[in-house]
């Protein structure tokens, strides 16, 4: 059964192994087709030898495909030919998120917000916490709220759950939003890829409980957050986006805090965003984002 498509604009993605010809049989393709580029962005690793591109393109005439299996199977021979790694989805495709927290607030509220807006372009999925505090948050946005507490006897257990809940929930991506929890290399390995965490900026620096309070001690002058897909190396994993702030001695542990959360928020919410839009690419130890 095909699956028709409405006049919608679509996104290509791939990356393969840079060669010569890549960019004009996929554009050459798209003008036998009647496909009007919307926007294209791309990049080649030369130290690695592999080539990114990111492709937006709408229909322009009578030649385009009438349903997205076709318009799929027209790629799929230059996809042979070149041996990519590519995904085909219209503009309009809205990943489904779970979001993991224990309890902080404030990056899940702020992720929350914008998505019953309507300024983040995701599906909340449901949220996951080791700690009841945040349902009431959780489920006047309507969202089915998981309260999994962690038993350190009974750790495998609990991750055991809180993936069953991520596969039958439909969710593409795991978004830990002040998820107070190392996850552990068997899960960290199931999610590859899928994994988003956000945490202060300080590290490999003051470590642990109070990092305010240390970085303050130190007379630190910028602050920041850092979102990055987990691996099993803790944060530091590949980096997809990161902000600072300046502060000054003026800034005590509560103040240097309450800007740090802030710097999360929206440091998280940039990753979310640029990953559901289909802008971040991994490449080793590092990503390729497109903004």
């Amino acid at each position: 059964m095909t699956t028709s498509i409405a006049r919608d604009s679509y996104i290509l993605t791939l990356s393969c192994t840079d060669r010569v010809g890549i960019v004009a049989a996929v554009t050459g393709h798209l003008a036998r087709i009647d496909g009007f580029i919307l926007d294209s962005q791309q990049y080649a690793d030369l130290d690695a030898g592999t080539f990114f591109l990111r492709l937006e393109f709408k229909p322009a005439g009578e030649g385009f495909p009438a349903s997205l299996d076709e318009l799929r199977d027209g790629f799929a021979p230059i996809a042979r030919e070149f041996d990519l790694d590519w995904e085909l989805l219209p503009s309009s495709h809205t990943p489904r998120l779970l979001i993991a927290v224990s309890k902080g607030s404030h990056c899940l509220n702020d992720l929350l917000h914008r998505w019953k807006t309507g300024n983040l372009p995701i599906d909340v999925a449901g949220v996951v916490s080791n700690h009841p505090d945040l349902r009431d948050l959780s489920e006047w946005h309507g969202v089915p709220y998981h309260h999994l507490p962690v038993d350190p006897e009974r750790r495998e257990d609990q991750e055991a759950e809180m993936l069953s809940i991520f596969r039958s929930s439909g969710s593409d991506y795991l978004v830990l939003a002040r998820y107070m929890q190392v996850l552990s290399p068997r899960l960290v390995d199931q999610l590859a890829g899928k994994c988003i965490n956000i945490h202060h900026s300080f590290l490999p620096s003051f470590k642990g409980a109070r990092p305010y309070l240390k970085a303050h001690d130190r007379g630190v002058k910028l602050i920041g957050a850092t979102a990055h897909f987990v691996t099993s190396d803790l944060d530091e994993g590949p980096i997809i986006e990161q902000d600072v702030e300046r502060v000054d001695h003026r800034a005590n542990e509560q103040e240097l805090a309450q800007i740090g959360r802030d710097i999360e928020a929206r440091v998280l919410a940039r990753a979310v965003r640029w990953t559901a839009e289909r802008r971040v690419f991994l490449n080793g130890a590092r990503t390729i984002v497109f903004r």
